[in-house]
């Protein structure tokens, strides 16, 4: 059996009805490594809208077959993807960092996260379970079946290229739905990689199908397409409110995964040291480019110059540089645009009048010259109206945002449109169950970061962070199916309707 390895493929492909097809568009792009443009990891043609027709027609003709497919069956299909993956966590890995750039060991953790979340699903084809209930009237049984919905489109993010996907892909599989997947352009690559995993376990031909090229035509496509009967997204709030609106205008099932400005609070209560450590890790892992990165941290003031002082200290040991070396520690930015963004946030900040207590540039000379890196950075001293404190900036930034008490604090923490994840570090119990009941988050964490999660545990956020259903855990099996509710009446008796 083939393994998929760094190198081996050079032109992305799509990959409809069980068969790896050239994208028939015109527009190529060349996908370069972030943290060396001298490696070209390939090309990638941009796919029309009628090939991703074409796999909307191939999902639908493997329709019936595969939500006929009793769902343990179906599991051992998703255990056997789980086992794969395990045995080429390595290769894998070498693609996604080679094609995001970042480090090997967040790579290999985003892969591992990815196996935990394909052995929980596999397990769920022998509990998609719907229940039994007591009716008004003698001798009937009333009873419901949760049921798949039918072709739905699943539409990925790159920084997370592997685990987001899968975490949408297997839900929609277990529950006996045909899958469409558009991943990032940028990380195609990789998408291919993840797909060659369950073309290699056994996924029948039409039931899972993937499709390079633009939002503005596949997406577009997906979207407004009448067999595709609902959408998992990823990605930005602007798309994806867009998307959500245009999606319930066609009746289709939606669930969208947004931005993220997520606070760490820290007491005067604190375990300064795990406080620290935390809020490093949460900040500056992965380049800062997750939706649950660390970007405020909610200070009291009384230990907020000691609590900058050790963060300061943490991330200038930081090692920045190409994530395929052994000891870095922080990868550059994806690509050229989000570069970019960063770069202009930094300016943003220093001129709001923030105060740049660390980095604050682009890093330059040597290898540097060849990436596209930017120095972890810290602005202190950061108000709540500030650009830096409201908007996602995406990239290794951190804000401190000093407050005078625990009430100003959670304030703060909650002064955000966005409301994905949160953390607090504090000793007292009354303080942080207070803090998980009123914080306008989805997740929050007690004296851990604000990044993290579980197979099994529902991932999602609030206000402008995400609507519709949750993912992962069991509320993932909720989305991707209908339920429907059965009478049995056997009492072989003629009876009169009642109201409904």
């Amino acid at each position: 059996m083939a393994t998929v390895t760094a190198t081996a493929v050079q032109t992305a492909k799509n990959y409809i009805a069980g068969a790896w097809v050239a994208p028939d568009g015109k527009r190529t792009v060349e996908r370069r490594n972030p943290a060396n443009h001298d490696d070209v990891v390939g090309t990638v043609t941009m796919s029309t809208r009628d090939q991703a027709r074409v796999a909307i027609e191939a999902a639908r003709n493997a329709l019936p077959a595969w939500r006929n497919t009793p769902p343990p069956v179906r599991g051992k299909i998703l255990f056997k993807a789980w086992q794969l993956m395990t045995e080429q966590i390595d290769e894998l890995a070498a693609i996604l960092t080679r094609e995001e750039g970042k480090t090997i060991n967040e790579s290999k953790g985003e892969i591992l996260r990815s196996i935990n979340v394909l052995e929980f699903m596999a397990g769920e084809g022998r509990r998609i379970i719907g229940e039994t209930l007591p009716s008004e009237l003698p001798k009937n049984l009333a009873y419901t079946l949760k049921q798949p919905l039918g072709v739905v489109a699943v539409i990925t993010p790159w920084n997370f290229p592997i685990c987001i996907p899968v975490w949408k892909i297997a839900p929609a599989l277990i529950t006996g739905n045909t899958v469409v997947f558009k991943p990032a352009t940028i990380t195609s690559f990789t998408g291919m990689a993840l797909v060659k995993i369950f073309e290699q376990a056994g996924v029948p031909a039409g039931v899972l199908n993937m499709v390079v090229g633009s939002g503005g035509e596949v997406g577009d496509e997906l979207i407004k397409h009448r067999d595709i009967k609902a959408i998992s997204f990823t990605g930005s709030t602007e798309i994806g409110s867009k998307l959500y609106a245009e999606g319930a205008a066609g009746l289709k099932k939606v669930q969208c995964e947004m931005g993220g400005k997520n606070p760490i609070v820290v007491m005067e209560d604190a375990d300064l040291d795990l406080a620290v450590a935390s809020t490093v890790q949460g900040a500056f892992g992965s380049t800062g480019q997750r939706c649950t990165a660390t970007s405020r941290a909610v200070v009291i003031d009384s230990i907020a110059d000691e609590f900058v002082k050790r963060v300061k200290a943490a991330a200038e040991k930081l090692v920045v540089g190409d994530g395929s070396k052994p000891g870095v520690q922080m990868g550059p930015s994806v690509d050229q645009a989000q570069f970019n963004t960063v770069l202009e946030y930094l300016k943003i900040g220093k001129d709001e009048g923030a105060k740049l207590v660390l980095g604050g540039n682009k890093l330059t000379g040597g290898e540097y010259d060849k990436g596209m890196f930017v120095q972890p950075t810290i602005f202190d001293h950061v108000k709540t109206t500030m650009r830096l404190a409201q908007e996602e900036i995406f990239g290794p930034v951190l804000s401190v945002i000093r407050v005078k008490d625990y009430e100003e604090a959670l304030r703060v923490a909650n002064d955000c449109a966005y409301g994905l994840s949160s953390s607090i570090y504090t000793q007292d119990v009354s303080r942080f169950f207070d803090f998980a009941e009123r914080v306008e988050t989805g997740m929050t964490h007690v004296n851990s970061p604000t990044t993290g999660g579980e197979a099994h545990i529902p991932f999602g956020g609030m206000k402008g962070t995400g609507v519709g259903v949750r993912e992962q855990g069991t509320v993932a099996i909720d989305f991707f199916t209908e339920i429907k509710a059965v009478y049995v009446d056997f009492t072989g008796k003629k009876r009169e309707s009642n109201i409904y």
